[in-house]
């Protein structure tokens, strides 16, 4: 079942919140930092930028991988130590065959490739690299995924600047009518502090969380990589589950 990191709802309603106190406290409105015009501007910007560097899939897997930061999946190490102990006691009593129905029964891919490629009789070697080429492969697309956030935060700061620059060239296009040069100015600054407030407490915060859950994914699949490989060498479980224990900090 999944659950929700506290710590992330937490940290954005801390950093947003001191924003605007800060905003209160000196004497400012919070109206004043509600500009839809920069938001637009600021935004639809760094959208734009982002999906110009990036291919299309990595796009898509980087906007459902952005859920991970507020309910970050399941990472359960010694539930699967456990599990793979067992499977090691199942291969030794009954043989590798007997793992088969765990094969078909499991959801996650890199684990029911494993099972198959161990009830086939494969060498554990090559076992070993079958199942590393598909670990890199989906590391890579998950690390190219995650990209998408640190790059709009690279992109937003200099988006803002942009919007800054078009509120003052309303500004300088309305200088013989006062009445309008309030929401230009309001514009400029409020552009800037989207950019700058985005790109440090939304986007960069994201795409290291989710730098982080993929390092800890990984520490996952070596588990299961190392624990398999083991059984296909017909270690003793004991044996599998002290080695495999070393992972777990």
């Amino acid at each position: 079942m999944a659950r929700l990191d506290l710590n992330s709802f937490a940290g954005l309603v801390l950093a947003i919140g001191a924003i605007i106190a800060g905003q209160l406290l000196e004497g400012g409105h919070f109206g004043s930092l509600v500009q839809l015009t920069a938001f637009v501007i600021v935004v639809g910007g760094t959208l734009g930028a982002v999906l110009v560097q990036s291919p299309v899939k990595a796009f898509a897997s980087g906007m459902k991988m952005g859920l991970w930061v507020f309910v970050p999946p399941l990472l359960l190490s010694q539930p699967l130590v456990r599990q793979i102990v067992e499977w090691s006691h199942i291969s030794r009593r009954e043989g590798l065959l007997a793992l088969e129905p765990y094969a078909e029964a499991t959801t996650d891919f890199l684990t029911k490739r494993g099972l198959q490629l161990l009830v086939d009789g494969s060498d554990p070697e090559k076992l070993r690299e079958a199942m590393e080429v598909e670990m890199v492969a989906l590391e890579g697309l998950q690390r190219q995924a995650a990209r998408i956030w640190e790059a709009a935060g690279g992109y937003a700061p200099t988006v803002g600047i942009l919007g800054a620059v078009l509120g003052l060239i309303h500004v300088m296009e309305n200088l013989s009518d006062p009445a309008r040069l309030g929401s230009g100015i309001a514009v400029a600054f409020v552009a800037t502090v989207y950019g700058v407030g985005l790109a440090n407490l939304v986007f960069l915060p994201i795409a290291n969380k989710l730098k982080a859950i993929i390092a800890q994914n990984a520490v996952m699949r070596e588990i299961l990589v190392d624990g398999l490989v083991a059984i296909a060498n017909g270690e003793n479980p004991r044996v599998i589950e002290a080695r495999l224990q070393g992972y777990i900090v």
